[in-house]
């Protein structure tokens, strides 16, 4: 397949990978033929594949076929943390099968809000080995209550794997692979045939389109009717031939007849004027194409008044059902946004491309003052003099809060009179200025900006008050919630050691990780106490639960660990009574630990463990173990709980790893194979400096972006003393 040459569809930019060499190019053509065939293969009426881009998250579109790209734009950049199931493939290594819009809504509902149309969809990970170029997909008919089969399955299984090995082959000599700017759209071939006598008798105007859009047949009614003739229209996409139809009332219409196999039809008016005619606009959809006809109408009983400027009004019933979508895409995303910044990051996604906007400005309201707190879009430090200003500033970002009315302003000229003398940052765009009040609370104000003048229909302005409602509320739970984990934080760093004891003959490093996923704080806690007669106590522990409640219970357990061990209570006693402890102070958490009682001298020790995770030990010899020490039940549960003792002696040179399960639990897999890992790399890390052995072990689980849970590591070494370590059994 040729790879299409700049400008070959107006609805796709043509666009290169990163690198510009004839890789490149071959990487393209690669996409592009594997797009089409798979297409084919399983029956689809469109496809496409996504590629990594050059930053970190971002999938990008970069081949489409059987769709037209303007329709679409929304859907161009997809993360891979987003809840879609293009993300879910790439993310999994697994096939996603969506045979109807029943399965896909029930998965991700997230997608159907912004397309509720009836359509089967497949989406196929794009890998070489262990590494993921992208994803394949196709969309196709539905099959209500059915499933992808067996043979389609392997089809587009089939076409992956072979666009993976041809990508890989071309990695290999120097071509990057991922994809930066616009997708490339590859038209379909034109299989339309004659009957072109029949038609042109027609009285009504009819003219057909291929999938990406663009004429290939015009009658002659349809000529005198859009007042061109048939050669000026043939090959020109719909929507600039007949600029009318490409008003972005219209264009959920199109979206469903290019997604469903079912016709649709919908008044418009016809011209840019208020006088147009009114007509009724059909669209027949088929596997190579769409046929429309265009006939005279009545005006509808709701003849929106500016349906006919870009931004300007939903002209039907099906249009302000589309505009709901909006809200329901939205709030559905906000559930999943915990902090202020997801919440950002959300509105970004979400909220910008449904109604092409360009810029966005989120500012939150401290102490009578607005603070920047989100922006993108705008000139780099533009909106720095804008940071931090009062409530009494004469400005539509102030005065859209403190009025708790939304503002808009169709042109910068607009805004310009309105607010004299404010610095602007484009001379030609539009503005919508948005409060945000949750319950009656001041939170923040909200500037959605845009690149050209717009008009802002009742019902735009309808939905985007709506919608800065449910970010304000969206915005005021997570600083809330950022509140409360500053605080986690804060209380956590405040009851851990700050420094831990220094001996002779034995060196103890500790290290915490706070988990990332959620920001939240854990109850994970490590301590070194020194006994009045010289041993050192070992401790590490697990309260359940995150936030203040947890990080409050880990503090009041390691000061009772303190406070039995400096009173003289053997290891078993010190377990034991803080397991009491818990259980009095009745805060509905339990905790695991582990206690080792080490003599530094002769390098005998005495360990309990009550639930948690067994300790490693590291011999001088390099080998690594896991011990098999006898533990009692977690702490919390039940008072009258016995914990066994185990005897060890520690060597000089060993070292003794005490963890919690954060540093070896991933979802899905089996502790064991985490524990396994830890003690592999331990074995292989040199012990000395003991500091560098903590931040090897550490490291790797610190670099996973989402972290579920708080890592605690405790590591001991004997640096002269007694004879090799040994596990002597229960005493």
């Amino acid at each position: 397949m040729q790879f299409p040459a700049p400008g070959a569809h107006p609805d796709c930019v043509t666009a290169r990978p990163v690198s510009s060499g004839p890789a490149s190019d071959a990487s393209a053509r690669e996409l592009a033929r594997a797009a089409v065939d798979a297409v084919q293969a399983v029956g689809g009426f469109a496809g496409g594949v996504y590629l990594r881009s050059g930053a970190e998250g971002p999938l990008l579109l970069a081949v489409l076929t059987g769709l037209p790209g303007r329709l679409f734009r929304p859907w161009w950049r997809m993360h891979v943390n987003r809840p879609y199931p293009v993300a879910e493939a790439y993310r999994s290594g697994q096939p996603v099968h969506l045979p109807d819009a029943d399965a896909a809504m029930r998965r991700f509902p997230q997608m159907m809000a912004g397309l509720p149309f009836p359509f089967g969809s497949v989406y196929e990970p794009v890998m070489a080995g262990a590494h993921r170029f992208g994803v394949l997909f196709v969309l196709r008919p539905a099959t209500p209550g059915g499933r992808v089969d067996a043979v389609d399955r392997e089809r587009l299984r089939s076409a992956a794997d072979g666009l993976g090995a041809s990508l890989a082959a071309l990695a290999s000599a120097g071509d990057p692979v991922t994809w930066t700017g616009d997708p490339v759209c590859v038209p379909p071939p034109d299989t339309a045939q004659g009957a072109r006598e029949a038609v042109e008798r027609l009285s009504l105007a009819l003219l057909s389109m291929d999938r990406g859009g663009r004429i290939r047949y015009v009658n002659r009614a349809a000529a005198v009717l859009l007042g061109l003739g048939a050669p000026e229209l043939r090959g020109r996409v719909v929507w600039e031939a007949v600029p009318w139809l490409g008003q972005p009332a219209y264009e959920d219409h199109f979206r469903r007849v290019f997604m469903s196999a079912q016709p649709v039809r919908f008044p418009a008016r016809r011209g840019r004027q208020q006088s147009g005619d009114w007509v009724t606009v059909a669209l027949y959809p088929s596997p190579d194409g769409v046929t429309v006809t265009i006939g005279p109408a009545d005006p509808p009983v709701y003849p929106p008044g500016s349906a006919v400027r870009a931004g300007t009004g939903l002209d039907s019933p099906a249009d302000r059902a589309s505009a709901l979508y909006r809200p329901v895409a939205l709030a559905i995303a906000l559930t999943e946004a915990v902090t202020a910044r997801q919440v950002s990051a959300v509105v970004t996604q979400e909220l910008l491309p449904a109604f092409g906007g360009r810029q966005l400005a989120i500012y939150l309201l401290n102490e009578r003052h607005l603070h920047l707190a989100w922006e993108t879009g705008f000139p780099q430090g533009f909106l720095d003099r804008f940071d931090g200003v009062a409530l009494d500033a004469r400005l539509p970002g102030v005065e859209t809060l403190t009025t708790g009315r939304p503002m808009f302003f169709e042109s910068m000229e607009h805004l310009a009179a309105a607010y004299p003398g404010i610095p602007l940052d484009a001379h030609v765009g539009a503005r919508a200025f948005l409060p945000l009040i949750a319950s009656g609370r001041p939170v923040g104000s909200c500037i959605l900006g845009f690149d050209a003048p717009r008009g802002f229909s009742p019902e735009e302005r309808t939905v985007l008050t709506a919608l800065a409602g449910l970010i304000a509320q969206a915005l005021e739970r997570a600083q809330r919630y950022d509140s409360e984990a500053a605080l986690a934080r804060g209380l956590q760093a405040a009851l851990l050691p700050h420094r831990l004891p220094v001996r002779e003959n034995v060196q103890t490093v500790g290290r915490y990780l706070p988990g990332t996923q959620g920001m939240d704080v854990g109850g994970d806690w490590y301590d070194v106490v020194e006994t009045t007669d010289g041993l050192l106590a070992l401790v590490i522990g697990d309260v359940q639960g995150h936030g203040v409640a947890a990080a409050a219970t880990m503090g009041q357990l390691r000061s009772a660990v303190r406070a039995f061990t400096l009173g003289g209570s053997p290891p078993e006693q010190v377990v034991a009574g803080t397991n009491r402890l818990l259980i009095d102070l009745d805060p509905g958490q339990f905790a695991s630990c582990c206690y080792v009682l080490l003599d530094p001298v002769s390098g005998r020790a005495r360990a309990v463990r009550a639930g948690h995770p067994q300790p490693l030990l590291r011999h001088a010899d390099g080998r690594a173990e896991v011990l098999d020490l006898p533990g009692g039940m977690v702490l919390g549960i039940d008072a009258d709980a016995s914990y066994p003792v185990t005897e060890l002696r520690l060597a000089p040179g060993a070292v003794f790893a005490l963890y919690t399960d954060g540093l070896v639990e991933e979802a899905g897999e089996d502790i064991d194979l985490g524990v396994e890992r830890l003690r592999a790399a331990l074995a292989a890390a040199r012990p000395s400096p003991l500091t560098e052995l903590a931040d090897r072990l550490v490291g790797e689980a610190g670099d996973f972006a989402d972290r579920p849970d708080d890592i605690a590591l405790l590591l001991a070494s004997r640096t002269k003393g007694a004879p090799a370590a040994s596990a002597t059994g229960a005493a």
